[in-house]
């Protein structure tokens, strides 16, 4: 069987190369280097041995993923070719190192045989340049592969493979997002090499002003000050709930339930469509934040009576949305957002068993505002035809509702006057929805309309000295006319 014998070549001092990877150099067989483009290298001249490297790989692989699996198909033609061959790369193989995932998944499956040499990895160099204990938590990250979510507050962070200033600059915009303008960070070039070693602490906002980054750079962000902290992440959010509901915490927060909180979940969810509604993005944050707190509140009080933690709901609602996702995560296809919903409508029937549309009617939630409620139902019989086949329909429904209404104002028959009430309401629902317009935030938009107007009147009447209560009708209409001249109210 073909065999490849991985050797790390450390972070780039030749003190730092084994014992046993040096005696696997001097072998005789051939050798690859990932990149020639390390310290090491110069040791492989310097004692003639002859090395090829994947350095032109880089020049025209589109992406680091293309570059690496042609790294892997190289390495296994030669392991073809020669039996058996040197692989070498920087620092120490099994760390952040993915070709070595690839062939090692190869190796699993029987179709090559794998021999690894560690070495000494570039995080201990780092660690001692800045002279940081990292006992705390560490987290490596590839800035090849950097997301502002795979940062962690609550530990130190090394980002590697910031090569080049360009990734440098990718790097701070993401920082800057999760630490702000002014938290200081290390740029460490060539960590613990004699002669070549450079370290900078600087703000984030200079980490692409820097002229020397190259492949030996990395950048190490140190762990957020207990004490003094004003950067928080979910974990944090979860710790400081845990500690409002123990014994040491705030008397309100602990005698909660999921009942006495049940009213403050649709409160802050109504809060949220208000700041959506006035485009109002720094309330916005806020509101999102308050409704976040609901979920955390609530996960809380199940995890201490034993049913669920806040990582199940993560967990389910991850499923979730990958289960309904299936022309996103699967190998369904959707051309258009209509067919998206008919997808993601599809999976949810499949999970929750529905068996016929009569089923699906009754399971939308029963505590929504009547008018969505109404629009759900609406859409999802005309799902099956059961429709108008124009609004004009709608407008004739309208109008023989409100005629049925006017027949029995008069009389003293209250349930049938509920009742016919109802019958309108339910109609103009439905012209709402061949108009494609949601009829809970049209009619929360002429709500917020009404308000604005009648604050024109009242405003107007104290300049007139007039009281709201003594002025006619007439009076006050004049005013209203004049307030949608002044586009009180534009909603």
């Amino acid at each position: 069987m073909k065999k490849i014998t991985v050797i790390g070549l450390g972070p780039g001092n030749i003190g730092d190369l084994t014992l046993k990877a040096v005696d696997k150099l001097k072998s005789g067989l051939p050798v690859y280097l990932r990149t020639k483009e390390h310290p090491a290298t110069k040791y492989l001249i310097d004692n003639n041995i002859h090395f090829e490297s994947f350095d032109y790989i880089y020049e025209h692989g589109n992406t680091m993923d293309e570059v690496y699996n042609e790294i892997v198909e190289s390495l296994l033609k030669y392991a073809e070719e020669f039996g058996h061959i040197n692989y070498c790369v920087p620092g120490n193989p099994i760390l952040g190192e993915k070709t070595i995932t690839t062939l090692n998944r190869l190796k699993e499956q029987g179709e090559i045989s794998i021999e690894i040499i560690t070495g000494m990895s570039f995080i201990e160099s780092v660690i001692s340049t800045i002279e940081k204990d990292v006992i705390d938590g560490l987290k490596l990250i590839d800035g090849l592969d950097f997301k502002e979510a795979s940062l962690d507050i609550n530990s130190a962070n090394i980002i590697t493979h910031v090569y080049k200033p360009e990734i440098a600059s990718e790097v701070k915009l993401k920082l800057v997002e999760r630490y702000g303008d002014e938290y200081e960070v290390y740029v460490i070039r060539a960590a613990g090499i004699e002669g070549e070693e450079r370290i900078h602490k600087i703000p984030i906002y200079e980490v692409d002003r820097i002229e020397w980054v190259d492949h030996l750079t990395s950048i190490y962000v140190p762990k957020c000050d207990k004490i003094n902290k004003k950067l928080y992440d979910m974990y944090n959010l979860i710790d400081i709930m845990e500690k409002l509901r123990s014994k040491e915490g705030c008397k309100w927060d602990i005698k909660q339930n999921h009942q006495s909180l049940r009213e403050y979940i649709v409160e802050e969810a109504y809060e949220v469509v208000d700041a959506i509604d006035d485009e109002d993005y720094d309330l916005l944050s806020e509101e999102l934040g308050d409704v976040l707190l609901q979920v955390v509140f609530h996960s809380q009080i199940a995890s201490e009576e034993g049913y669920f933690s806040i990582w199940d709901v993560v967990r389910n609602i991850s499923e979730k949305l990958i289960y309904r996702h299936p022309h996103v995560f699967g190998d369904e296809e959707a051309r258009d957002d209509k067919e998206a919903v008919d997808s993601w409508n599809s999976m949810k029937d499949k999970e929750k068993s529905v068996a016929n549309y009569t089923e699906k009617l009754k399971n939308i939630t029963k505590n929504l505002p009547s008018l969505l409620k109404s629009y759900k139902i609406q859409d999802k019989v005309a799902d099956v035809g059961f429709d108008w086949p124009n609004v004009q329909g709608a407008m004739s429904k309208v109008e023989e509702e409100l005629i049925e209404v006017k027949e029995v104002y008069e009389g003293d028959d209250t349930e049938r006057r509920e009742e016919e009430l109802g019958d309108l309401l339910f109609a103009v629902v439905n012209i709402c929805r061949f108009a494609n317009v949601n009829p809970e935030i049209a009619l929360n938009k002429t709500i917020n309309k009404f308000i604005n107007r009648f604050s024109y009147i009242e405003s107007e009447s104290k300049k007139l000295k007039k009281d709201l209560k003594n002025m006619t009708l007439e009076e006050m209409d004049v005013l209203w006319e004049k307030s949608k001249i002044h586009n009180y109210g534009k909603f």
